[in-house]
């Protein structure tokens, strides 16, 4: 099996399980949520689940994109994608700051538990994999 080929399924897979992951997070997260907030908290939860999400993903999908290019397409791909998760989480976070639908304590726990869980995620699968460093 060519590396390429199994670098690819190595990011197919993590992505398919962090989208796992992230949606029992926001099962268990709406279902908190509705207990400490009502809808609010379930839109939280949501909210919450789903831009970790979206930050995976696109972690995910510069990896796959950079891989294809030198190193420094790949460091400008990689580092292009922080760059956009970084302005984006700002915007994001000033449009939802004092809204009334938005309960903190919720987002920010949801978010958290799936970013540690997305990390963990990624760091099993690259520890894991047996991807050739050096092709030869």
């Amino acid at each position: 099996m060519k590396a390429s080929t199994t670098a690819d399924q190595l990011f197919k897979r993590v992505l398919g399980q962090t989208a796992l992951l992230t949606g029992l997070i926001a099962s268990l997260g709406s279902l908190a949520g509705y207990f400490v907030e009502g809808q609010n908290g379930v839109i939280s939860a949501l909210i919450g689940s789903a831009l970790a999400f979206v930050f995976g993903a696109l972690t995910v999908i510069s990896m796959l994109v950079g891989r294809k290019l030198s190193l420094a397409g790949f460091f400008g791909v990689v580092m292009g994608g922080w760059l956009v998760k970084l302005i984006g989480f700002a915007l994001l976070a000033r449009s939802l700051q004092g809204a009334e639908f938005i309960n903190g304590p919720v987002l920010f726990l949801t978010l958290v538990a799936a970013i540690l869980g997305s990390l963990v995620i990624d760091s099993i699968a690259v520890l894991s994999a047996r991807i050739p460093v050096v092709e030869g």
